[in-house]
């Protein structure tokens, strides 16, 4: 039952757009229909400033962080902390009060991982730092990253179900990025 709540919990804190309530409180828009009408820290920077862009940034990386904090003070393992990462990075993705139309899930996603496990965070951005001077795009070597964050958890010696999750949550940040992706590796000829 603990389980449940913790996914469920986790998936309706992903609903919490930090990006939408600092944009109607502050700024009086919705950053739904301003700039890419993504209500994420790229987004919140390019519309609302720097600030906006930290504030939306810290927001979305503490929802991840506090997935992964709660299931690891429930006494959960790795799996079930993926999990709950999945979860409410699926609901920021996602969010159920928003009609679905959230956020990327990256700030989220880094929170999380950095929650997890700190030193396999370090190398994934340690493969971000090696990737961007071949690639000379953030997203192109953030998503590489993102590509390589199942074999990382298998070099850091955790088990298949670890993997399954990470795969999982690996492809989700894959899919909300496939527009970009489709013109970063197939740009359109003029």
């Amino acid at each position: 039952m603990t389980l449940i709540f913790l996914v469920v919990g986790s998936y309706i804190l992903g609903n919490v757009l930090t990006g939408s309530m600092i944009s109607n409180f502050f700024f009086k828009k919705d950053i739904r229909i301003e700039g890419s009408g993504n209500p994420g820290a790229r987004n919140a920077g390019r519309v609302f400033g720097k600030k906006a862009f930290i504030a939306t940034f810290i927001g979305d990386a503490l929802k991840g962080a506090t997935a992964i904090f709660v299931a690891k003070w429930f006494g959960f393992g790795a799996t079930v902390e993926l999990c709950a990462l999945f979860a409410v990075t699926l609901g920021h993705v996602y969010p159920l009060f928003l009609k679905f139309r959230g956020g990327m899930g990256v700030s989220t996603f880094i929170g999380g991982m950095l929650a997890f496990n700190p030193l396999l965070f370090a190398v994934f951005v340690g493969l971000f730092i090696m990737f961007y001077p071949f690639l000379k795009s953030f997203t192109l070597a953030g998503l590489s990253a993102v590509l390589l964050m199942p074999v990382l958890v298998l070099v850091f010696s955790y088990g298949v179900p670890v993997f399954i999750v990470a795969c999982l949550l690996s492809a989700l940040l894959l899919f909300t990025h496939r527009v970009d992706l489709k013109e970063k590796l197939m740009p359109e000829k003029s």
